[in-house]
């Protein structure tokens, strides 16, 4: 499998490319882009899809590839800054001839590759990001696929985990002040109001901000006794430990920005945050879920399933293969426009869910694969994020 660390194209290159290859070259090549952190804080997220996408891959190639051809994946580094991932799409659409591109870690970048795609025609599916308006961006027909969780779907998901929990009836929410953390308030306000609540406060943060204690504050004096958490984990790390000053310790319920690397960070304050995912590794296995792992362990050198960080990506990825690879099958031809045509009949069964069909192109909504009924419930614990039925916060749901 090729990954390669190469600087984005010259913006003048890019636009030849275009004028030269236009969105009208009927036969792309058997390659599966990706644009990804691979290097920075949240590396292991461009780890995640790597993980997942090559070992479908290598399945799919054991068994003679698709229409005859074997599979490759190419990744390149985005560090989670837009601008690069905008520039990584255009080498993959335009310079690889990739015949669809999967989404990373960022919902940043995930909103700056809309326009491009959508001008270019490549198909992308999503694998991690999960900003609502990625997908659901009011143009048509749309390229932007997504094998994952969704943000609208999230939003309502732990609002009902904050009802579970909560005693006294009062949530609050903070969040990264970005595209991903500002796109979820509406959603989490909506949840809220279709159960007749309001939040008792909602603060937000910045990337890279070393201290919380005053939106932390701000939360204890509104009373609050659950709160909802849209971040990652350095930031989420932050936060823990700005409770902890203060000595209050509300639930914590978290969407997946958490799912990384939350327990190395905070240590025991990690203990008890609750995490939602579309799949975990961790605790007890499956037979097809072990047979997987035992793949990704000995192809990556992996000691321990927690050393799969973001494991609902890997997870997401090796589904996304699949259904991208049935697409071609059935469109009989590795062509874009026939290739996102397709992806609306495929049916999969899945690791993470069962699609039927994996999307739908009578309703908006279901450019997204993985339903909310899909969505699991994990919590941090020594360490490790179990499933909080394998943990002793499990007695509380």
């Amino acid at each position: 499998m090729s990954q390669r660390f190469v600087s984005p194209l010259p913006l003048i290159a890019v636009m030849a490319a275009v004028l030269i290859a236009g969105p009208a070259v009927a036969q792309q090549e058997p390659c599966i882009g990706n644009s990804g952190p691979l290097t920075g804080p949240a590396a292991f997220g461009g780890a995640a899809v790597k993980y997942g996408a090559e070992v479908a891959i290598d399945e799919i190639n054991e068994k003679g590839g698709v229409l005859g051809r074997k599979l490759r994946f190419v990744q390149y580094d985005d560090a989670g800054a837009p601008p690069r991932g905008v520039d990584n799409t255009r080498r993959i659409a335009l310079a690889d001839k990739c015949i669809a591109i999967f989404g990373g870690y960022h919902s940043t970048v995930g909103l700056a590759q809309v326009d491009p795609i959508q001008e270019i025609g490549i198909p992308y599916i999503g694998t991690i990001a999960a900003n609502t308006k990625i997908i659901e961006h009011g143009k048509t027909p749309s390229s932007m696929f997504r094998v994952s969780a969704k943000d609208k779907w999230v939003a309502h998901f732990l609002v009902e985990q904050a009802m579970k929990a909560t005693k006294n009836g009062k949530i609050a929410f903070i969040y990264e002040n970005t595209g991903w953390g500002n796109g979820a308030v509406p959603d989490v306000k909506a949840a809220l109001q279709a159960k007749g609540k309001e939040l008792v406060t909602a603060e937000t943060f910045n990337w890279n901000d070393q201290d919380m204690s005053a939106q932390a504050i701000r939360i204890r004096d509104a009373g609050a006794d659950t709160l909802l958490i849209w971040g990652l984990d350095r930031e989420g790390n932050q936060v823990l430990r700005s409770l902890d000053k203060i000595g209050y310790k509300p639930t914590m319920i978290a969407a997946w920005g958490l799912a990384g690397n939350l327990g190395e960070l905070a240590g025991p304050l990690a203990n008890g945050v609750r995490v939602m995912q579309t799949f975990t590794w961790m605790g007890d296995m499956d037979a097809k879920t072990k047979v997987i792992w035992d793949k990704i362990q000995k192809k990556y050198g992996l000691k321990d399933p927690s050393d799969l960080k973001m494991g609902s990506g890997t997870a997401n990825a090796y589904d996304a293969v699949y259904i991208l690879a049935k697409a071609i099958e059935k469109a009989g031809s590795y062509d874009w426009a026939k290739v996102r045509q397709a992806l609306y009949t495929v049916e999969h069964t899945g690791l993470v869910a069962n699609y039927k069909p994996a999307f739908d192109a009578s309703n908006p909504e279901r450019q997204d694969a993985i339903l909310p009924q899909y969505y699991r419930l994990t919590a941090w614990h020594e360490g490790k994020l179990l499933p909080i039925s394998q943990t002793p916060y499990g007695a509380s749901q």
